[in-house]
């Protein structure tokens, strides 16, 4: 049966949904450039732009279809690039695959015109309702940013009404910042070739990471050893040190996609006959998506049974962050080797021509991370300083927030002061209003029949007495027109 595989924009990855296997969080608070935000520090991603295949199938099993298109639909759903922008990025590309016009061209591109640009000129011929659907992504995808550095810069105290969002959007590389309101095909173009240089740098950045988080390790054991005293820390270096010796004897490790590795996993993960061994129907065993093609997971699936060999979870000396940096480096390995036109994927083809040369029968002896140290100790000493310096710094830092609090309290204090000297002011003000309202709603005392009722008004004896002694003082004045005695 003869099939047409279109594989659009991505590759899928377990690497892509960022797990905390891949992550290295540890290290990746000091990493990040202090002008980015975290979310776009998930820079480094995987994605493979517009390739398109045609395949001949030829697997030796039935498969049912229904059951394929449900796992190509969940696998889809579960398609993550890590990418800051990959929610956009996913729904641009399923815009433009409802477009008859630019699905067809797609289907004819090949990965060089994708990466060139060519295929964003085929944006003007799409229908008006697509480049309506694209205009509206692009719109909210500008707000979306938009918010992201308003964010930013209120975390660092920056006066928000002072930005200019034209200049600070040409940080992000993904759309074109001059024109914030039409996807155009320059916005294409740009989304597709900063999807490419991050695929390129992510495992360069994933080996930094992994690096950074071995030294980290080093200098915590190093700190923990500081703590002890003499006795107890030549017991733990011992320890240590039949831990490290423990971990490195384990059986030999396989050339990753030499002829070995392939029986191994022939025999044990299929479970065939190791001498019916066939290439061309190993490729078609596990292209598990049917792709036409073996992207990164498939491959990096091919070396559990390697990895199990050097990495136990369930033992203390085995770390499950190298395991995964041991699993990168075999599959870059076998990239290097078979991917021959580089576009990280290994089609049938290039796998046939692998399994001809004569390192597929005699590879040289697999190397693990313990044959040799990832970093020197003068790495290790600027390390070191960058830590402490990170560590002042965070110091000063919470130094700020503890006297801003301190201040906060004082503040808090005198304003529960303030407000309990204006409740009891109001509490005074309500009482004389009531004292005063009930003096003007008092009246004199009625009698029987209502009428007004006076009381006589009563006098001290001293104000009675008083006018009888002022009398009684005044003096006597002679009297006038007595009668006349004869």
């Amino acid at each position: 049966m003869v099939t047409v595989s279109t594989n659009i924009f991505f590759y899928k990855h377990p690497s892509l949904q960022r797990n905390s296997k891949t992550q290295y969080s540890k290290t990746q608070w000091w990493h990040h450039d202090d002008l980015e935000l975290r979310m776009m520090n998930l820079k480094p991603a995987w994605l493979l732009l517009l390739f398109i295949s045609a395949v001949v199938w030829s697997v030796p099993i039935d498969r049912n279809d229904a059951e394929q298109d449900q796992k190509q639909e969940a696998q889809e759903e579960n398609m993550d690039t890590g990418l800051y922008y990959d929610r956009y990025l996913r729904e641009v590309i399923e815009v433009l695959e409802t477009d008859p016009h630019f699905r067809e061209k797609l289907q004819t591109a090949n990965t060089e015109d994708i990466k060139n640009g060519r295929l964003s000129k085929e944006l003007d011929l799409v229908g008006h309702h697509v480049r309506t659907r694209l205009d509206e992504l692009k719109r909210q995808e500008v707000s979306r940013l938009r918010m992201l550095l308003k964010a930013k810069l209120d975390s660092a105290n920056t006066q928000s009404l002072q930005m200019d969002h034209t200049s600070l959007l040409k940080q992000f590389e993904h759309l074109d910042p001059h024109n914030q309101n039409t996807f155009e095909a320059k916005d294409l173009e740009l989304l597709i070739s900063t999807a490419t240089k991050d695929l390129e740098n992510y495992d360069a950045e994933r080996h930094e990471e992994f690096k950074r988080y071995e030294m980290l390790k080093e200098h915590e054991r190093r700190e923990y050893l500081k703590g002890l005293d003499q006795e107890k820390r030549e017991k733990e270096e011992k320890r240590l040190q039949e831990l490290k010796e423990k971990h490195r004897q384990h059986p030999k490790v396989n050339a990753p996609g030499s002829v070995a590795q392939l029986r191994e996993v022939w025999e044990e993960t299929d479970g065939l006959d190791p001498k019916e061994f066939n290439p061309k129907t190993f490729f078609k065993l596990h292209d598990t998506n049917e792709d036409g093609v073996l992207d990164e997971q498939e491959l990096e699936a091919l070396f559990t049974k390697e990895l199990e060999k050097v990495y136990d979870p369930k033992n203390e000396e085995d770390d499950m962050m190298e395991m995964e940096e041991e699993r990168l480096r075999m599959r870059e390995h076998v990239m290097k080797n078979v991917d021959l036109n580089k576009d990280r994927l290994v089609s049938l083809e290039e796998f046939l021509k692998s399994t001809e040369k004569k390192e597929f029968s005699n590879p040289k002896e697999w190397e693990t991370l313990d044959a040799k140290p990832l970093y020197t100790e003068e790495e290790l000493q600027r390390f070191e300083a960058e830590l402490r310096d990170k560590e002042e710094e965070l110091k000063r830092k919470a130094e700020t927030l503890r006297q801003e609090q301190e201040l906060l309290r004082e503040r808090g204090k005198a304003l529960q002061a303030q407000k309990r000297e204006y409740q009891q002011a109001v509490l005074e003000m309500s009482q004389r209003q009531k004292e005063q309202q009930e003096a003007g709603n008092r009246q004199p005392p009625a009698g029987p029949n209502g009428q007004l009722q006076f009381q006589p008004q009563t006098h001290k004896p001293e104000e009675i007495k008083a006018p009888a002694e002022a009398q009684n003082n005044l003096p006597a004045e002679p009297p006038q027109n007595l009668p006349t005695h004869t």
